[in-house]
């Protein structure tokens, strides 16, 4: 079924057009040919002629993306992207999220974008052209590595590894897993907790970002995390040992480091959530056809009044969890402070909707519900590992209450309209 994309009386034409465009080469290129597309993920033996024709019409595909002039949205147009704001790149995401794998045939493939984001704002020029450019040009991939198995990954002021200054080197040492694209990565950017007691570089115990090749001595990749039954995964366990890389490998300044931790999550749980909001869109589509077509019982499944309870309640959560959304992103985009409260409430509501939402589709379509021939199941576990990324629900609540408190607190109650 395609995507039922039309103009939005309340946007401006450009990201209406953008909206269109998209929906076309998702319902054209893509939906047609998902099974195609990503053979080489399936379970089991792929053929290498599979495997050759797969990756040529994921480069065809690429092809009309760049053409269209819908690469790489997140990046701006020096870069080869499009220059999109923050609004209409999340009006953009939900399109691309209704197709499996979309996002990545239009230049959007975490963690590289959420990377060359940071080398565009933080990178020296030097940095871009050895780091920023190969990443964007496909020459090159990379990882992002913050969290440790040993500190809570919800409190950033716990992270231990350390960056301690050696003359015009940086010494690494520290323990981290859930490193992202870990296995085909070409450099990390790792979040270290910086010891320079000479203070020129900055404060010690300051947080600081540095670009480490993988190739460097002492970076330890023990192992891809098997996750959600899977054996192994590209999220990895690395051991940072004495790695010493140059002073220049900082991104930004020493105390910068959890600034533009914030610049990517804070943004990213804005796309999440419009991403959590297209698939949520495609198991509603699921559902409403499967229901219009079963029969079971002496009749069809849309007229049980379970089903159409279901499909009343995904309609609900759909819409909930989008104007919720819209309303954060158009807050960032006006860079309004009060946007933080706003961003904690999605990054709780959203994918708990999305599970409901994908959850009802499966139970309408039944055993095939979990099967591989459909996108279901791995919308249903990526629903799940959402409340745990970008920071547990149980953080979020912590900060939307102490921010309603505040105000409070100052003698003013909460503005709902604003």
């Amino acid at each position: 079924m395609p995507m039922n994309v039309k103009p939005i009386p309340t946007l401006d034409e450009r990201i209406n057009d953008i909206r269109m465009r998209t929906a076309e080469i998702i319902n054209n290129d893509i939906l047609p040919n998902e099974d195609k597309l990503w053979r080489f993920r399936r379970n089991g033996e792929v053929s290498e002629r599979e495997r050759r024709e797969s990756h040529e019409l994921r480069e065809e595909i690429k092809a009309k993306v760049w053409k269209a002039g819908l690469w790489a949205p997140h990046l701006p147009e020096e870069y080869g992207g499009m220059g999109l704001d923050f609004l209409a790149h999340a009006y953009m995401n939900e399109v691309l999220a209704y197709a499996v794998g979309a996002a990545s045939l239009f230049g959007v493939v975490a963690p590289n974008s959420g990377n060359q984001k940071i080398l565009v704002k933080y990178g020296t020029e030097e940095q871009k052209q050895k780091w920023l450019l190969p990443l964007i040009e496909g020459k090159m991939e990379s990882g992002f590595s913050m969290t440790e198995p040993h500190n809570p990954g919800s409190d950033p002021r716990s992270l231990d590894t350390t960056a301690t200054r050696d003359g015009d080197h940086w010494v690494i040492n520290g323990h981290k897993w859930f490193t992202s694209n870990g296995i085909r990565a070409d450099f990390f950017i790792v979040m270290c907790r910086v010891v320079d007691e000479s203070g020129e570089a900055g404060r010690s115990g300051e947080m600081a970002q540095i670009i480490v090749p993988t190739s460097t001595k002492g970076v330890n990749i023990v192992r891809g995390i098997g996750i959600w039954g899977r054996p192994e995964s590209d999220h990895c366990e690395v051991i940072y040992d004495n790695v010493r890389v140059p002073l220049e490998n900082i991104l930004g300044k020493v105390g910068e480091g959890h600034q533009a931790a914030q610049d990517r999550l804070g943004a990213g749980r804005i796309y999440h959530c419009m991403n959590s909001i297209g698939q949520m869109w495609r198991a509603f589509d699921l559902m409403v056809e499967r229901a219009e077509a079963r029969q079971v019982h002496g009749g069809l499944l849309k007229d049980k009044q379970f089903v159409q309870g279901f499909i009343a309640d995904s309609y609900i959560d759909i819409q909930a969890a989008r104007l919720m959304t819209i309303h954060a992103a158009e807050k960032i985009d006006r860079n309004d402070a009060e946007a933080r409260t706003d961003i904690s409430a999605i990054k709780i509501f959203v994918p708990e909707a999305y599970h409901r939402v994908v959850d009802r589709a499966i139970q309408v379509w039944g055993a095939a519900g979990v099967s591989n021939d459909l996108p279901l199941s791995q919308m249903y576990l990526g629903a799940r590992t959402l409340r745990l990324a970008d920071g547990p629900d149980e953080v979020h609540k912590i900060l939307i209450a102490k921010n309603v408190l505040r105000r409070y607190e100052a003698g003013e109650s909460w503005d709902f309209g604003n």
